[in-house]
């Protein structure tokens, strides 16, 4: 009886395996492991931009936290030069830090369980007080497949708070996680050995972050593969503003961001833009260097909540009257 229960479990994974939802998840482990791939789908406008002005010694950024912010974090857009500093987080594990002679531009978030890693970054918004390292730790237990069962108790306090119950079960395993004994003699295809190393230490119940750090955050100069591009260049967005990154770390990146007068979204009075850092990641345009999830702000700052109507087919109403202004302390 008990050889015909496990035969019966291996059919059933076998099935699962060849299930297309779960191919799916296959091939976004792959897109997540050749940058080739998702910076050939990119749908922003690489172009060159006269910014002579921008570098002129008189005309400084404005803080862009200063600008009114949707309850979901999304910055409501002006015309003018800003910039801000946030919190960033590696998403590829495997590969170095950034470094002052790459370039960044932004990217789709996507991925292997794309909806958990944005949920993540998108709540630590409101969850300032949470530890950055904690975030990140849960971040590459998330990326690397690891059993969500095996985290510390401060990793696993920090996503109760940044994900539903749902997500959490999925971590746990779902449905599958009572076969987990049987599925793990199975090969694990598609995960890099940096992930493999990361399961290893979680399993091991590792309370170090620096040995997470070691395993994932490469201690070695980025390979350049496109020295003539511009760490300065500016990226068009559709809406017509320009976005540019410049991380100091995998831990921190400065985001600038150019509305022109001329933008289309503002030619009508009332009309608005809505800039959603979370929604993107900083992708090295010319080297390997990591992938960067954007998170909090990384500084204190008066986030201004407004409230914005958005209805099917008609993306820029008008803001409704501003709420009063909520203080959220930004550590």
């Amino acid at each position: 009886m008990s050889r015909f229960l496990l035969k019966n479990f291996f059919v059933f994974l076998l099935l699962i395996a060849c299930n297309p939802a779960h191919r799916s998840v296959s091939s976004n482990r792959e897109l997540n492991n050749h940058p080739g791939n998702l910076s050939e789908a990119l749908p922003s406008e690489l172009m060159r931009v006269d910014t002579t002005s921008l570098k002129d010694s008189a005309i400084k950024p404005l803080s862009l936290m200063e600008l009114p912010q949707t309850e979901d974090g999304e910055i409501v857009l002006s015309q003018g030069f800003y910039e801000a500093d946030f919190k960033s987080y590696c998403l590829q594990p495997g590969t170095p830090s950034p470094s002052d002679k790459d370039a960044y531009r932004q990217a789709p978030l996507t991925g292997y369980r794309r909806d958990i890693i944005e949920t993540i970054l998108r709540n630590s918004l409101k969850k300032p007080e949470l530890e950055q390292r904690n975030i990140q730790l849960l971040l590459w237990s998330v990326v690397s497949g690891s059993d969500f069962r095996k985290l510390s108790w401060d990793v696993q306090t920090t996503a109760q708070q940044l994900l539903s119950r749902k997500q959490i079960f999925e971590l746990k395993g779902g449905v599958m996680g009572v076969v987990k004994t049987v599925s793990e003699a199975l090969p694990a295809t598609g995960v890099t050995s940096a992930n493999l190393k990361l399961k290893q230490l979680f399993e091991l119940g590792t309370s170090s972050y620096e040995l997470f750090e070691r395993v994932a955050v490469l201690q070695q100069t980025s390979r350049t593969n496109k020295a003539s591009v511009n760490k300065d260049q500016w990226y068009k967005q559709p809406d017509g503003y320009y976005l540019r990154y410049f991380p100091s770390s995998y831990q921190h990146v400065k985001i600038q961001v150019y509305v022109p007068r001329e933008a289309p979204a503002l030619k009508n009075p009332g009309d608005y833009l809505l800039f959603d850092p979370v929604t993107m990641m900083a992708m090295p345009t010319n080297s390997n260097s990591q992938r960067l999830g954007i998170g909090a702000p990384a500084v204190d700052v008066l986030r201004k909540i407004i409230q914005i109507q958005k209805t099917p087919g008609n993306p820029k109403k008008p803001p409704v009257k501003p709420a009063n202004p909520k203080t959220v302390v930004m550590k």
